[in-house]
This record gives C-alpha cells, sequence and structure tokens, in this order.
C-alpha cells in the first residue's frame, strides 16, 4: 500500500509557513553547518564521512539514476536532486557503486556505509516499519508493459498459467503482480533493463514497472514496446528519500531543503530537464 499525499499540494500547504523560516531551518544543515564532522553534530545529524552526504542506489533505473555509458558518470532525475540536496545542507555528494535495489532498505537501516537513498524509492507502510522517508517529492504510478503486437495486454489477459511477467525484485512493481496477478508466473529480475529486454526478445509476456521509467525507456531506448490501453496502472505512487531512523534531523534537514528547492524553482528545472515538463 502506497502513501498517497500529493507533492504540490503537500507544499501547498505548508510551503508559507516554511519558506517564512526557511533561513532558520537552512542553517540545521545548510552553509557552514555540515561542512565538517563538529558542525554535522552541531546541526543534530550524523554522517557516515564528515563533510559528506553518502547515497546508494540502484543505477539501472532511467531516467531516474543510471550511469552514463561514455562517461562513467552517474546521472538521473534523482541524482539531480540528491546534488540540489547536497548543495542547500552545505555537504559534499558521496554516490558509492550501485547495489541491487532490495538490498537498499536494510543497508540504510543497519547504517554506517550509506547516509541517504534515491532513485524513485515508493514510500510503503512496509518500508516504513525499517526506514524514514523525507516528504514525497515525486508522484507515479505503475505500468504494464507488452511487445507491439501482443495478444495479451490486459492485467486479465496476463493472469494465466505459464505467462511470464518480467519485474525488477523488491519493487512495487513486484508486489502489484503477486497481488494482482496471482495465475501467472512473477520473475524478480536484478534490474528493469533486464525486464524490458526480456519482454522484447519474448522470453517475458509483460513487465510491470513504475510509469515514468517505462515512458521514458520506450521513448528512447525500445521503439517495439508499449504501454497498452488501459496499461497504466493507477497506484498513487510517491517517491521519498530514504533515511535511517536514527537519524530524524537529518530527515528534518532534508525536508526542509526540498521545500526550499520547490520554492526556489530548483525542482521545476531538474523535472523540466529530465521529463520535457513539470510533473
Amino acid at each position: 500500500m502506497s502513501i498517497s499525499i500529493s507533492r504540490r499540494s503537500f507544499l501547498a500547504s505548508c510551503g508559507l509557513g516554511l519558506a517564512a523560516g526557511l533561513a532558520g531551518c537552512s542553517t540545521q544543515g545548510g552553509g557552514s553547518a555540515g561542512g565538517t564532522a563538529g558542525s554535522a553534530t552541531e546541526a543534530g545529524y550524523t554522517l557516515v564521512e564528515p563533510g559528506k552526504l553518502t547515497m546508494i542506489s540502484n543505477f539501472y533505473f532511467p531516467p531516474f539514476v543510471s550511469m552514463n555509458a561514455d562517461t562513467g558518470d552517474y546521472e538521473g532525475f534523482d541524482v539531480d536532486l540528491y546534488k540540489a540536496v547536497c548543495e542547500k545542507l552545505g555537504l559534499e555528494p558521496n554516490i558509492l557503486p550501485t547495489v541491487q535495489f532490495d538490498t537498499i532498505v536494510p543497508t540504510i537501516k543497519q547504517g554506517g556505509k550509506a547516509d541517504v537513498s534515491l532513485g524513485a524509492v515508493t514510500i510503503t507502510d512496509k518500508r516504513l516499519q525499517e526506514i524514514d522517508f523525507s516528504d514525497p517529492y515525486l508522484d507515479s504510478n505503475q505500468a504494464i508493459v507488452v511487445k507491439q503486437g501482443s495478444a495479451a495486454t490486459t492485467a486479465d489477459a496476463l493472469n494465466a498459467s505459464g505467462t511470464q511477467i518480467a519485474v525488477q525484485s523488491g519493487t512495487t512493481g513486484e508486489a502489484w503482480s503477486r497481488e494482482n496477478l496471482p495465475n501467472a508466473t512473477i520473475v524478480p529480475l536484478d534490474d528493469i533493463i533486464q525486464c524490458l529486454t526480456g519482454v522484447q526478445t519474448g522470453l517475458y509476456a509483460a513487465s510491470v514497472c513504475d510509469l515514468p521509467v517505462a515512458s521514458y525507456e520506450i521513448s528512447s531506448a525500445y521503439a517495439d514496446l508499449v504501454i497498452p490501453d488501459g496499461g497504466q496502472i493507477p497506484t498513487g505512487e510517491q517517491y521519498g528519500i530514504v533515511v535511517s531512523k536514527d537519524n530524524p534531523k537529518l530527515t528534518q534537514a532534508i525536508n526542509d531543503a526540498l521545500v526550499e528547492l520547490q520554492s526556489d524553482g530548483t525542482q521545476d528545472q531538474i523535472e523540466q530537464k529530465w521529463f520535457g515538463s513539470t510533473i
């Protein structure tokens, strides 16, 4: 089950009050407050490395997180948002090598390796039992993706014995598929690229994944795949930044930064860059 508070409604309801106190809020993690280990302690939150906000993610989820094949640099909407948060907090970005998606929550919960995770991570009640999330910063839904010309394109048609549905392991796409396609065979894979390539080659009948990712990949790399009529699944999901429950003041500092990024137009600029419009 996903938490479904509209990002823009949330910001609208609290933005005026927070905007008035942004200068005070930003001293919690902004300017020189996050510059050294000592100042981080004064700010009230802890960091894996002094002066740095260390991030982990699964970098096979474009356009949110991916690796540039030419430069080897990490890029995407969430990477840019993360760097913008770092700037607001006065911290240096520190991105660790890619990890499997289903290891992210346990890693943040355990602590000692990374401070945060971004990468289209949906806020769910189950995950909130283990870790904290920032306030939601983007809305999303799920989508069914099939190959053009496929006979089975609806959930009812795909919910059949012997039908294989590819999903990224540990995602809400997997959870939705297991709940709504009980007769099909759900195949969890390491990343969404494997899922979509498997559908493209005919290995799988369909994939269920985040709608923004499906739309991006179809437009940029998988022209022979489609989201069929009725293939958009209105799950009402929202993405948040993953933070340890043991670091509540870091969560608060990130929330303050997100409000400021929305109020000063930075997030809109990042959305325009990666999606062609604000979401």
